[in-house]
């Protein structure tokens, strides 16, 4: 079976079992990469051999997480199609992603927070940065929103994580405020929670999402790259330092792991310089 035929199949399967879109595309790329260097050949073909002289080829210029992610897309598809009896024996089996050392992701300071909260100038900057920020959504999670979907009786509104898993999260005051008297003042008829500045309206897509952030940024004049995954970064730090339980901050990001959630509990310098004082 051609590797193109095979992807169909695979992609066709995948959405059935709730892979997220984004995830999709992001897989996309890797088979384009892929039938770049090999070809639309038969994905009998492969070779473990063939697999590893590629990743050598294609991916000694990525850092080892871009390239663990390259890996489990061969993982992924190579199990697909051996569990589906299109290939007799799974060529990525014995490929081993890199190891990975462990990085402290990079949060802001409540200093920095407010100074790009001071930097928001419209009722649309101001509305999406206080909901990412308040909610500490996962950016695909927000571009996915209705103004339905928004619960402001509550101040809460379920989203859809991955694997296309529900959970509950909730938006401050603030947040609340802005939201309101953004989508007053929209005229257009989307359903979308957030919408393109710039008419015919429609849905904000991620990049449109990025670039707002990084405007606000720019004008806060904050000396670093600023990205939105940084508020949400943010957001489970802050509530660490106020001295939220780990399993409720774990739930309201919608990580499946604690491990996941336990990364915050060493950002959170202030609270434990409180416990350094407290006992010694």
């Amino acid at each position: 079976m051609l590797l193109s035929k095979a992807w169909k199949r695979y992609e066709s399967d995948k959405r059935i079992e709730g892979y997220s879109l984004l995830t999709m595309q992001n897989y996309n790329y890797q088979l384009c990469v892929l039938m770049r260097c090999f070809g639309d050949i038969d994905i009998n073909e492969f070779t473990t051999d063939s697999l590893k002289e590629y990743l050598v080829k294609k991916g000694d210029h990525l850092k080892p997480s871009s390239l663990g992610h390259r890996i489990r897309f061969l993982k992924s598809i190579f199990n697909w199609a051996h569990g589906e009896g299109i290939i007799v024996k799974n060529p990525a089996t014995k490929i081993k992603e890199p190891k990975l050392g462990k990085r402290i992701p990079k949060f802001l300071s409540e200093q920095e927070i407010e100074l790009l909260r001071e930097s928001c100038l419209t009722p649309l900057e101001k509305a999406l940065f206080e909901f990412m920020y308040s909610t500490g959504c996962r950016i695909g999670e927000v571009i996915k929103l209705n103004r339905e979907d928004i619960n402001f009786h509550s101040q809460s509104v379920v989203v859809h994580g991955k694997g296309d898993k529900e959970r509950e999260v909730y938006f401050n005051v603030r947040c609340d405020i802005w939201l309101k008297r953004y989508l007053d003042e929209r005229k257009d008829n989307d359903q979308a929670l957030f919408v393109t500045e710039r008419k015919p309206q429609h849905r904000m897509s991620i990049d449109l999402m990025r670039y707002i952030i990084k405007r606000i940024s720019n004008r806060a004049g904050i000396n670093k790259t600023i990205h939105p995954h940084q508020l949400r970064y943010s957001y489970a730090t802050h509530m660490m330092n106020n001295g939220a339980p780990l399993d409720v901050i774990q739930s309201l990001l919608g990580h499946e792991k604690s491990e996941t959630t336990r990364v915050y509990a060493q950002l959170s310098g202030k609270l434990r310089h409180q416990i350094y004082s407290q006992y010694f």
